[in-house]
């Protein structure tokens, strides 16, 4: 008896096998919407499609997908910042509403965010190019290293910000800014744990195959876990100055 009692707790509702598995399971959901609605699963349609057809020269155009991107991330910090509360519900009914709610201010910031990505790499192939033929490349390192440093510090917390707060798309990647600075500590601890994924991530064939499954889906409840301890700090000082001024 006490045997079948422990087994059933053990398989109940309430057990941590059944709240992990039930977490895994979100986070797949989570992660196909994702690859699906941001454009990376027709990315790769595309490519093959114009690869195919003796197409390669225009691989370019399969790009154009990810410019959807932007909602989708945004969508997905909509519920995992709830997720770290353990207050997400009905998983695809909210990402498609936050999809369609953010999705101008959303597409913007993602397509700022494709641009910087797409610049640093560039300035790294200048690099290497000018490493290649001997010439001076120390300029393109550095400016590479400040621009990426830059945009990092401009974009990490914008998507949650955007999923959480209505604001100007200027206003969130300066406040994105702020927040880098006001939490460096715990924004640097945040890079150490996102390194540590990707190398999880990267480790063996089983593990990047686990990547493409929850990978980015990971990822973005990892640093909703930080925006959020940082949210709730900025939310609750702005409550006491509020507060303070008006018994003054």
């Amino acid at each position: 008896t006490e045997m079948r009692n422990s087994m059933g707790s053990f398989f109940s509702l309430e057990s941590p096998l059944y709240k992990f598995m039930s977490r895994l399971f979100d986070m797949l959901k989570l992660n196909f919407m994702w690859l699906l609605a941001g454009g990376p699963i027709a990315m790769f349609l595309v490519e093959f499609f114009l690869v195919k057809n003796g197409l390669g020269a225009y691989r370019y155009l399969s790009f154009i997908p990810l410019v959807f991107i932007g909602p989708a991330t945004t969508a997905v910090f909509s519920i995992t910042l709830r997720m770290v509360d353990d207050q997400e519900g009905y998983i695809g009914n909210e990402f498609f509403a936050a999809y369609r709610e953010n999705f101008k201010k959303g597409m913007v910031i993602g397509i700022i965010a494709l641009i910087a990505v797409y610049a640093i790499w560039l300035d790294f192939q200048f690099y290497h190019a000018a490493e290649t033929l001997g010439r001076s490349s120390t300029i393109y390192l550095v400016f590479g290293i400040v621009a990426g440093i830059m945009a990092f510090m401009h974009l990490v917390y914008a998507f949650p910000l955007q999923a959480r707060y209505e604001n100007s798309i200027i206003n969130t990647l300066r406040n994105s800014y702020s927040i880098t600075i006001k939490f460096f500590v715990k924004t640097i601890f945040l890079i150490l744990v996102l390194l540590l994924l990707l190398a999880v991530f990267a480790w063996n064939f089983v593990t990047q195959f686990l990547g493409i499954l929850i990978g980015p889906a990971s990822i973005m409840l990892a640093i909703s876990g930080f925006a959020i301890q940082a949210f709730r700090i900025i939310e609750n000082e702005n409550e006491a100055r509020e507060n303070s001024s008006n018994e003054d």
